[in-house]
């Protein structure tokens, strides 16, 4: 289903209506969330215990230490925070490297908004070591920038991250369109000001007045998401 249409006056460039896009990676680019799920049930089984539904969908889109914290509190073990997180980091890691399978119209769009020749950001709350891995699956240049849940003070829901992200390719946060498939990072975005197109991956997005939830990527044009900016209300 097309998403709804925004109405701008025609004599505006694109690069004049967005002055940047903001893309999430985890379950927005590609689906991630399913090697995730591996390696945090293997996680769990080493602890001794099975991670409920629950908890598992409270993660999405949280950080390391939010999700260790979530994990032992979950299988009500007082087990080393930093050892878990770093056994969570090098499992996950491996199965980054085998391969990371895209969300459809992912790549897609990616390409469009960079023949466009408009700024791209990436905005994540996984660490950078792992983000590395990831950014072997884009061609040199996708990314103006790229944002790490562990270069920030403060990750997602916090605006810290795509307040960053905006300000590192000259833009300001409501002049720019944020991609996203979690509450979390939606919350972030929304906070930060940015315009937000949600696509939910592992958990369901309500509709509200900053943004626009659509089933997919598939299909979306550079020109649709230009008009979003001060159409959403976002502040």
């Amino acid at each position: 289903m097309q998403p709804q249409t925004f109405v701008q006056p025609r004599q505006q460039s694109i690069s004049q209506r967005l002055a940047g896009v903001l893309f999430d990676m985890d379950g927005t680019l590609f689906d991630s969330e399913k090697l995730w799920d591996i390696s945090l049930d293997e996680l769990a089984a080493n602890l001794g215990g099975t991670l409920s539904e629950a908890t598992r969908k409270s993660l999405v889109g949280s950080n390391l230490y939010e999700s260790i914290a979530l994990v032992h509190a979950d299988l009500g073990v007082d087990a080393d925070p930093v050892h878990s997180g770093e056994w969570l980091l090098k499992r996950t890691k491996e199965l980054f490297a085998q391969g990371l399978p895209w969300k459809p119209g992912a790549q897609e769009l990616l390409a469009a908004v960079r023949a466009a020749d408009v700024p791209r950001a990436l905005v994540t709350s996984t660490h950078r070591d792992l983000t590395d891995v990831a950014l072997r699956n884009f061609a040199p240049g996708t990314f103006d920038v790229v944002i790490c849940g562990d270069e920030v003070t403060h990750t997602k829901p916090h605006p810290e991250s795509y307040l960053t992200a905006a300000t590192r390719i000259g833009a300001a946060a409501p002049d720019c369109v944020a991609i996203e498939d979690s509450p979390r990072g939606i919350t972030s975005a929304e906070a930060a000001g940015c315009a937000v197109v949600a696509v939910p991956s592992e958990v369901p997005i309500e509709p509200g007045p900053h943004r626009v939830v659509i089933p997919s990527l598939v299909g979306i044009t550079v020109d649709w998401l230009a008009q979003l900016p001060g159409t959403l209300g976002a502040k």
